[in-house]
């Protein structure tokens, strides 16, 4: 494609933006939005998007074969069930269930065409060869920077920043202990029966002996009291934020941005409150405790692969991306608006999004080719030139 002179970029390609977005569709995107929007959206998988049946098919599929895998992992990592909690069994089901959600999910979500780039680039960077031998070091780096530390959310708010990773080390705690406890792969036993020695066992394999009054111990049957307190403070700061936040106000939905930070308060409450029935009740009012946390566990394992929570699952394939484009930048491979000449993103970059924009059959793919300013300035000179003209 050819660079149009300015007037007639402002004239035509605008005007098409425009009719597009009379008639309900994308048309030229306001403040360089369109084109990131739109690779987003074909990549999002929203619940409510139409699905087509094919897609549906290996969606379930996938999630049947996963489930199944699952079933088979507990059975074995259990010693075919002589480890297994009976008691847990409800926190079992609903981890089956969650991998059935998730994989139907993610199934759905790689089947759209914006995400499926986004997929193919993600893992692809992830696995390359190429890109561990020209940058050795940038995976691991990007590992720990943007999906452990997410220090793009510090360029937002240092606030934001300190919360997030509250809420997320908090719930990585409390999955690495409370999933393999579920499925019976790990143990801790006693030789008394009452300690305080104990030994940790995963497969059936002891790991490591502790006394459970010394500190070792205290923090081996704590390890979830401590999540809930990481968690607790997290999630009231958003809870709190979205209750105040005039911007956070205008675009929340209770369903998809509140139950969840609900859900995690009342899960890390109710644990609490568990030990400290135990400790300072001596057992008063656990069963009714045990029953509401199990149900709020339950309902919110269900809950993650449909509702918010389910972007955890996506971001490893985001971190895929941003080392897609970090070896574009060490190649020089920075593309310039066609307008202004000002760098935009890498040059695989912007080729990529044009695909997806092409894939999602939208007709104003070249607008990825100029920054935000300048699409400003075009669909403004659109307006003047196609829409304001009519009343004169």
């Amino acid at each position: 494609m050819t660079e149009p002179p300015e007037a007639a970029g402002a004239a035509a390609q605008p005007a098409a933006g425009v009719r597009n977005g009379a008639m309900g569709g994308g048309g030229a995107p306001p403040d360089g939005g369109g084109p990131g929007r739109s690779g987003r959206a074909g990549g999002s998988g929203r619940a409510g998007a139409l699905v087509p049946r094919s897609v549906t098919g290996r969606a379930t599929a996938a999630g049947v074969l996963v489930s199944l895998l699952l079933v088979v992992a507990i059975v074995l990592g259990s010693r075919l069930l002589e480890h297994f909690d009976s008691a847990l069994l409800p926190y079992a089901v609903a981890t089956v269930f969650l991998a059935f959600g998730v994989a139907y999910r993610y199934t759905v979500w790689v089947s759209a065409p914006g995400a499926q780039r986004l997929f193919k680039k993600g893992w692809g960077s992830l696995f390359s060869a190429e890109n561990f031998r020209r940058a050795p070091t940038a995976l691991p780096r990007m590992i720990a920077t943007y999906l452990g530390f997410q220090k793009f959310l510090g360029a937002r708010s240092h606030a934001r920043w300190a919360a997030h990773q509250l809420i997320f080390w908090g719930c990585v705690l409390a999955a690495l202990i409370t999933f393999p406890l579920t499925w019976g792969w790990f143990t801790f036993t006693s030789g008394t029966g009452s300690g305080p020695g104990y030994e940790m066992r995963i497969w059936g394999f002891k790991i490591i002996g502790f006394d459970s009054l010394d500190f070792l111990g205290w923090l081996m049957f704590h390890g979830l009291d401590i999540a809930a307190v990481l968690v607790i403070p997290g999630a009231s700061y958003f809870l709190w934020r979205r209750m105040k936040d005039r911007g956070a106000i205008t675009g929340q939905r209770f369903a998809y941005d509140l139950v969840p930070l609900i859900a995690l308060i009342v899960i890390s409450v109710t644990g609490l409150l568990l030990t400290f029935s135990s400790i300072f009740l001596h057992g008063g009012g656990y069963e009714f405790l045990a029953i509401l946390h199990m149900v709020s566990v339950v309902f919110t394992l269900i809950y993650i692969p449909f509702g918010k929570f389910f972007h955890i699952v996506q971001r490893p394939a985001a971190v895929g991306m941003q080392l897609f484009k970090y070896t574009g930048r060490q190649d020089d491979e920075v593309f310039a608006c066609r307008r202004c000449e000002e760098p935009i993103d890498t040059a695989p970059y912007v080729d990529n999004l044009r695909g997806t924009m092409r894939d999602l059959r939208l007709d104003f793919d070249e607008w990825a080719e100029y920054c935000p300013r300048c699409k400003r300035v075009l669909r403004g000179s659109a307006y003047l030139s196609q829409v304001k003209k009519g009343f004169q």
